[in-house]
């Protein structure tokens, strides 16, 4: 389906979809601010309202040097120990331009492990320095198929450099995802703000 534009082919002209093309929107549920916390958790609202959830991570400061801050799910359960099968590559590039790359992360990605999930690694605990990105995960509530998720997080690491990793896999369980959780891997959130969202 093409989208019609003015004869100046701005697409500033635009003021509406075409017929049959929905338009999605994020409805906030929830946001925490982090001040020296071990864990930030979201235990409420994520039920079968929605099929999709996305959770952003804003401006997110570790206690402690060179840090990873990761996620795990709670399946049922009091313990954030979802099984999960993961995939996960990378790239970053120095401040000074002296290296870059592009990679496959084997350190990063699980096979049916119940651990946490990386997101950012080495993360600076420098003044200026934080983590930021975001999840999706999908139909949490479905107890008939495995809980799909990717991320996509943006730091500024420990060695002056951009690094930015992306994510994707499953919690291999057909029981309800009721539960997430961020922490770092030593340490406490300094400081940031976490939201969730409905996708509606």
């Amino acid at each position: 389906m093409a989208i019609k534009t003015a004869n100046n082919q701005s697409m500033s002209a635009i003021t509406a979809l075409p017929s049959g093309v929905s338009a999605k929107s994020l409805i906030l549920l929830e946001t925490k601010t982090a001040s020296s916390d071990a864990t930030i958790s979201f235990t409420s609202n994520i039920d079968s309202t929605y099929k999709e959830y996305v959770f952003k991570w804003i401006n997110v400061h570790p206690a402690t040097n060179n840090q990873t801050l990761s996620v795990n799910f709670r399946d049922g359960s009091t313990a954030y120990d979802a099984t999960k099968t993961t995939t996960s590559f990378y790239a970053y590039h120095m401040e000074d331009d002296s290296a870059a790359a592009v990679a496959y992360s084997t350190g990063q990605d699980l096979a049916q492990g119940t651990g946490v999930q990386t997101l950012n690694t080495s993360v600076s605990n420098a003044n200026d320095s934080a983590a930021s990105g975001f999840l999706h995960l999908y139909d949490p509530s479905n107890t008939t198929f495995v809980k799909h998720f990717y991320t996509q997080g943006q730091n500024l690491q420990d060695g002056d450099s951009s690094e930015i990793f992306f994510i994707a896999g499953y919690c291999n369980t057909t029981s309800a995802i009721d539960g997430v959780q961020f922490k770092m891997a030593s340490g406490d959130i300094d400081s940031g703000t976490f939201k969730m969202y409905g996708v509606s």
